[in-house]
């Protein structure tokens, strides 16, 4: 049945072939034309119907990048815009992003910039611009006479400790100023890199950007090197004056030498790993202080010295036993206070661990290893010319230095006095850092454990434009960065082979 079925259905298909065989040559010649000719004609309205429909969703998706939607980008819709203080008013733009990688074997193009085209302007009579021009040089003469009749007379950096910056240079910096008002701080998009916060957003442009007023010498207690202190000037004076000495009204820096240039490395690292203990410190020129070399600024912090600059800092006193006894008995853990005989101080346990942590990645031995007793030192190292290096036998013997907190916070440490040494190898790294310690910031070796730590500080270091070019650029930059990288692979070969904790660290 179902054979014959089939033969029924195909009788007809068959009848047409044996009939189209039977016709003349020049009639089935015109029968093939003609079905040609209906499918080409089906094949170009066809491929017109694609062509149209790809040209309207190519328009929606050029409507849809100008109109914001585009996150990624450097455009946002004004309803998206992030609000809360991490969000920053950018400081440049005609910026295009580009993805930034963290393989040391390609380079990353990083974000640049392209600017705009400078407007020509219109040709002045020269009679007309002349007299404009000495007018200009009139008045600025006038107001730097005035300035010097107010404040002291015209003398050199080198013959006094207190220096009027007007009086020095007004007329180059009124014309700097009214040129150019461009940041030194490369905040490109609507927010900082997610480590900084709002305070250190706005400490770092005031660092870098602050109309400095003076600069000044103080001595402060018992160190034979003084501070060099700059006074900026600000909207709001007074919110961090001093109690004891106008050593600082309103927001001050102070400025270090050129060649402790690892104390802004420091600070971006310390953000970049969560610890968040240093002082914000960027790069800056002073055409009147060290031939006009990039030198470190730090923010200038009152609560570290609660009783005056002649008591000097608030600092802890312990020795290298102590310290090892203090970390056995986990000191102020879980808020337990611990006993009067112990060996503990004011600060809490977890701070050690941190302070290790960051000193190893740096190298800083200034403060549990001043006597370097953890590596081999130099002839010219200040631990060996000073005879320190004689001590390491006698634990009870051996200070810690540098040890500082705040007047308020007696728990938590402050690192100041960063300077770290990046051309230390691998097999003369100093591990007396890591003694006693069995606990690690989880935050800090999270970063470490990502492989993100080179895309990171690439991100935080671009910010400082002053800090970066002193270094060379990204060339010099990721010489830098190659250091901290084998050395956070050493420190986490150390952690798997001595068993060491890494916990969460929120205190």
């Amino acid at each position: 049945m179902g054979k014959s079925r089939s033969l029924w259905l195909c009788f007809p298909v068959l009848r047409l072939t044996s009939s189209f065989w039977r016709c003349p040559l020049s009639r089935r010649s015109l029968i093939i034309a003609t079905l040609c000719a209906v499918y080409l004609l089906f094949v170009v309205s066809y491929v017109g119907y694609s062509q149209q429909h790809r040209d309207r969703r190519t328009d929606k998706h050029k409507y849809r990048h100008t109109r914001g939607l585009e996150t990624d980008g450097a455009f946002l819709d004004s309803a998206d815009l992030p609000t809360g203080e991490s969000f920053v008013v950018p400081t440049r733009s005609n910026v295009v992003y580009i993805t930034l990688k963290f393989k040391r074997l390609k380079p990353a193009n990083i974000r640049g910039t392209i600017r705009p085209k400078l407007r020509r302007k219109l040709r002045r009579n020269k009679s007309a611009s002349s007299a404009f021009t000495q007018d200009k040089l009139g008045a600025l003469e006038r107001d730097a006479g005035q300035i010097n009749r107010h404040f002291a007379p015209k003398t050199s950096w080198r013959e006094t400790r207190d220096v009027d910056y007007k009086s020095l240079d007004v007329i180059h910096s009124s014309h700097r100023d009214a040129v150019s008002n461009t940041s030194s701080i490369r905040i490109y998009s609507q927010r900082a890199p997610q480590w900084f916060s709002a305070q250190d957003v706005g400490a770092m442009r005031f660092l870098a950007d602050a109309k400095v007023l003076r600069i000044r010498e103080v001595s402060r207690g018992e160190s034979p090197s003084p501070l060099l202190v700059f006074e900026a000037e600000t909207r709001t004076r007074g919110n961090h004056t001093t109690a004891r000495g106008s050593v600082c009204v309103g927001r001050c820096g102070v400025i270090s030498s050129p060649v402790d240039t690892t104390e802004v490395f420091a600070f971006h690292l310390d953000r970049v790993l969560g610890l968040n203990r240093t002082l914000p410190a960027v790069g800056r020129k002073f055409r009147f202080l060290h031939d006009g070399q990039p030198c470190p600024v730090a923010l200038w912090d009152a609560s570290l010295y609660p009783e005056g600059l002649a008591a000097g800092r608030a600092t802890v006193r312990l020795t290298w036993g102590g310290y090892q006894r203090s970390l056995k008995q986990r000191c102020w853990h879980r808020n337990i206070n611990p006993r009067p005989d112990s060996d503990c101080c004011s600060i809490h346990h977890y701070e050690w661990s941190k302070l290790a942590l960051f000193d190893f990645l740096l190298q800083i031995h200034n403060r549990l290893d001043g006597s370097c007793c953890g590596f081999r030192p130099r002839q010219e190292d200040e631990c060996v010319e000073l005879g320190h290096h004689a001590e390491c036998g006698d634990p009870e013997r051996l200070q810690l230095a540098n040890i500082f907190h705040r007047g308020h916070d007696p728990r938590h440490l402050v690192f100041t006095n960063n300077k770290g040494f990046f051309d230390r190898n691998e097999d003369n790294l100093d591990f007396r850092l890591l003694e006693g310690i069995t606990e690690l910031p989880e935050q800090a070796v999270s970063v470490l454990r990502s492989r993100r730590l080179r895309e990171r500080l690439l991100q935080s270091l671009f910010l400082d434009q002053t800090y970066w070019e002193s270094q060379g650029g990204r060339q010099g930059i990721d010489k830098l960065i190659d250091v901290i990288e084998r050395r956070a692979k050493v420190l986490l070969t150390y952690i798997n082979a001595h068993g060491i904790k890494v916990i969460t660290m929120n205190v």
